[in-house]
């Protein structure tokens, strides 16, 4: 389950669905190098992103209800 406390580089790496609900949300980050030191919230955070619904979306592309 993806809580937002993943790094987003491992995250796209660990799961390549997740980037398109990052390109979704404006996130198109996770080929920066912030994406490699900061996590899912801090990220969303940072673009003024619904990070509770980020991360909804993300468990979704996984297959985590």
């Amino acid at each position: 389950m993806i809580t937002g406390n993943e790094n987003i580089t491992e995250v796209v790496s660990n799961h390549p669905e997740t980037v398109e609900v990052f390109q979704k949300y404006g996130m198109h980050c996770f080929g920066c190098m912030a994406a490699r030191f900061e996590n899912i919230e801090q990220g969303a955070l940072a673009h003024g992103i619904d990070v509770p619904s980020l991360i909804n979306d993300l468990n979704k592309a996984v297959g985590n209800q």
